[in-house]
């Protein structure tokens, strides 16, 4: 893949680490800031400021993508107030972006203190296994805490792939992974992505899906199998892959269109919300929503994780990250409850009380408050053994699936597994005339 076909350049006699230019890439026009220079170290000066805020004002002003391809060691040391004066002006430029044009950071080396604080302010981040970023240096933290680290360990690629969430895709060709990520995306928030004729049979039957299920409710499976078989052939990009892995958030394509896709993962902590997981699935159902990509949720979640730490460092809040996420969501929403829908996560995973679009069930789907067990200990919890044990079986076939929510239209229609991606695309299609008035407000007050 070729990243740059044309170019055209931007402050080109200005001195300083960083060029901005009008690229073609894949085929798409982007405003990218690229580091040019390897002069101390990249070090951002007053002018590099102003060269990033010009990259910022022209992807805002001409409604291109934005394109940030930076390692740095931060602001220009020797230029003291300048250079910090002109990272912040770099930063309210890049913050106009937001929600407008899509921000995707490409970080092939270092970057620190202020310039990596640029990797947070976009919508998608590629790292090479080279790069790192943080704000504070090791030097900074043993003198603060009497703790020596690593570089690699304090802000490695590794680390935030794993750990702190920064790292959307590692790669060791970012230009093929920024390639891929534009494909999904629109150039701006008042479009539609580009549709691609793939081939693949949009109502054909899956029939793998109808065995991909486990017999024991405690087995599990890999739901990126689920997402892979419902889209279009090897048209499924995971992103944020290692970071809070009990949820799946990614692009798909379904019949040529692109999407997003969040799913509960029942190979990691069995797909239980914890706060990483619904910071994750908020950041990327707001992503979608920004840039007009239609959602599919995939649920099979027994609830929220439970513990002291995680209710003492703000579960409440961070659980409702999602729920809000999906509630002011405009685009067309389609849920799959593939099987287990409990209690409050069934309803921050785009339920119907959410205002989703379309809400399916497959046969086994159990949509309850609870599990079984759990239910009957509360309800009989006077009974013996023998009677808690027959109503926690009577439990299980009356109130543990998916007729009742279909009942009282909380599911709109118990599907069979193989007709899932006929009936998503045909519901995708219905929905492409989709249009919501937002109410007038400057921006709402959400949980953060």
């Amino acid at each position: 893949m070729t990243s740059q076909l044309t170019s055209v350049s931007i402050r080109s006699r200005v001195a300083g680490t960083i060029s901005v230019a009008v690229e073609v890439f894949s085929e798409r026009s982007v405003v990218v800031a690229r580091t040019s220079s390897n002069e101390r170290a990249g070090a951002l000066s007053a002018k590099d400021g102003e060269s990033l805020a010009r990259a910022g004002e022209m992807a805002h002003d001409l409604r291109l993508p934005l394109v940030l391809w930076l390692a740095s060691s931060g602001a220009d040391v020797g230029e003291g107030m300048d250079a910090l004066d002109g990272w912040g002006r770099a930063a309210h430029a890049i913050s106009r972006c937001s929600g407008v044009v899509p921000i995707i950071a490409v970080a092939p080396g270092p970057l620190v203190s202020g310039p990596a604080l640029l990797l947070g302010l976009s919508d998608l981040v590629i790292m090479t296994p080279e790069a790192g970023a943080f704000v504070s240096g090791p030097n900074m933290v043993e003198a603060f805490t009497g703790v020596a680290i690593s570089p690699e360990d304090l802000g490695g690629t590794r680390i935030h792939a794993v750990t702190s969430g920064l790292c959307t895709l590692e790669t060791n060709d970012p230009a093929a992974a920024l390639g891929d990520l534009l494909s999904y995306l629109p150039n701006h928030a008042d479009e539609i992505s580009p549709r691609y004729e793939i081939g693949d049979p949009p109502y054909r039957l899956v029939e793998e899906l109808r065995e991909i299920v486990p017999a024991s409710e405690r087995a599990s499976y890999d739901m990126r199998d689920v997402a892979r078989s419902v889209g279009d052939e090897d048209s499924f990009i995971d992103l944020w892959a290692e970071w809070a892995p009990q949820i799946v958030t990614g692009f798909l394509r379904l019949d040529g269109r692109a999407i997003g896709v969040v799913a509960n993962q029942p190979r990691a902590l069995a797909g239980t919300l914890d706060i990483a997981a619904s910071q994750k699935g908020a950041r990327f159902v707001r992503l979608c929503d920004a840039f007009n990509l239609p959602i599919l949720t995939l649920v099979d979640t027994p609830g929220f994780l439970p513990g002291k730490d995680l209710e003492w460092r703000g579960m409440i809040r961070h659980g409702a990250e999602l729920a809000f996420a999906y509630a002011e969501a405009t685009v067309p929403r389609l849920c799959v409850i593939v099987r287990k829908a409990y209690g409050g996560a069934y309803i921050v995973m785009d339920s119907k009380g959410l205002g989703n679009d379309l809400c399916v069930a497959w046969p086994g789907a159990e949509i309850a408050v609870m599990g079984a067990q759990g239910a009957a200990q509360i309800l009989y919890r006077r009974t013996d053994e023998a009677t808690r044990a027959q109503k926690e079986e009577e439990y299980k076939e009356t109130l543990l699936t998916p007729y009742p929510a279909a009942e009282r239209g909380f599911v709109d229609a118990v599907i069979d597994p193989a007709e899932t991606r006929a009936v998503l695309v045909r519901c995708l299609s219905i929905l492409s005339t989709k249009r919501e008035t937002l109410s007038q407000r400057r921006h709402d007050a959400g949980p953060l």
